[in-house]
């Protein structure tokens, strides 16, 4: 029988400290892996992939995704869907192409009637998030609304004549080169490096991660959420509206279709990139790669010769297997899929 001052002085062991979480590290590795692998097999394939000219291709071709992406990962973070990139995108190049120079109308308000087609885009974002918030709308339902009402607003304006841009700031973000590099390319990269800045200095950033990875947890440490998601589509549509001002630009003329098909390409590269459909996890540089990985894997098809028509086939293989190996671990730990 044990003493108490033995059993004041006895030894306990002390616990034992928890493992290093390697998976998420190597979770985080993978995606720029596979686009080093990736660019290697194709530079491997064809000679012709491998050229500087066509590595400035495909960073050109980037550019108007990259922003895309920036806008919709905020959204994804927050463990949110955002599919009003196709609507907000039009609204946004019908109304740059009619405020500065064009064949339509006298205007020629030039970097004002940039900044006025992204405050519109912006607004149009916030709808989403007031609808998210106040009426409780799904949001990829209230998101889809959104972009039929930028459909809306953007066919009202065209019209049925289509506004050819002549203002040269405009046209020189797609034409004149810095660096070997389309202005076009450098706004991309000045995107990325603000939002990713965003993400990981401001407020708002921090609270869109927590808000995607336990918003019952914040609301209960006293935290107002509701503001700081509508915030996060007002700044996603901020975003949509740049990318319709780029597109613009790169077609010399504003189009309501503009922003057909970034939404799915959108969150295809963020998801591919390693930021979660269910929140929580990647964020801007995550899918910025995805971004580059997408574009690669699409300039690559075509250097090698496989028709154009697979592509969209494989880039939802892509995203199929990017999201199931995502949500592995979770249904490890969780033993349930929803």
């Amino acid at each position: 029988m044990t003493s108490p001052a033995e059993a004041d002085t006895e030894v306990v062991p002390p616990a034992r400290r928890p493992r290093p979480r390697r998976g998420v590290s190597l979770r985080d590795a993978g995606p720029p892996i596979a686009l080093v692998v990736l660019f290697g097999v194709f530079a491997a394939l064809s000679p012709g992939f491998r050229t500087v000219s066509n590595v400035q291709n495909v960073l050109d071709a980037a550019a108007v995704l990259a922003v895309v992406a920036c806008g919709i990962s905020f959204v994804l973070m927050t463990g949110s869907i955002d599919l009003s990139a196709p609507g907000i995108m039009g609204a946004s190049a019908i109304t740059v192409a009619l405020l500065v120079a064009n064949n339509r109308n006298d205007n020629d308000l030039g970097l004002v009637g940039i900044v006025v087609a992204v405050g519109l885009a912006a607004a149009l974002g916030c709808l989403s998030g007031l609808a998210l918030v106040l009426l409780k709308v799904p949001s990829f339902m209230a998101t889809l609304g959104v972009s039929a009402v930028g459909l809306g607003v953007a066919t009202l304006l065209f019209a049925g004549v289509q506004p050819n841009v002549t203002d040269p700031l405009l046209e020189g973000w797609a034409v004149e080169r810095f660096a070997g590099l389309a202005h076009l390319t450098w706004i991309a990269l000045a995107c990325v490096l603000v939002a990713w800045a965003v993400q990981r200095y401001t407020r708002l950033g921090r609270y869109a991660f927590a808000i995607g990875g336990a918003e019952e947890v914040l609301a209960l440490s006293g935290v107002r959420v509701a503001p700081y998601k509508v915030a996060v589509f007002t700044l996603a549509g901020a975003f949509y509206g740049l990318a319709g001002v780029m597109v613009t630009s790169q077609l010399g003329a504003g189009l309501v279709q503009a922003g057909k098909g970034y939404d799915f390409a959108a969150i295809t590269a963020a998801v591919v990139g390693g930021t979660l459909l269910t929140g929580g996890r990647g964020g801007i540089l995550h899918s910025t790669v995805g971004v580059l990985l997408v574009t690669v894997l699409t300039n690559g098809l075509v250097q090698v010769g496989v028709s154009p028509y697979w592509q969209g086939g494989v880039q939802g293989l892509i995203v199929v297997a990017a999201v199931a190996a995502a949500v592995i671990p979770q249904r490890r730990r969780n033993q349930v899929t929803k």
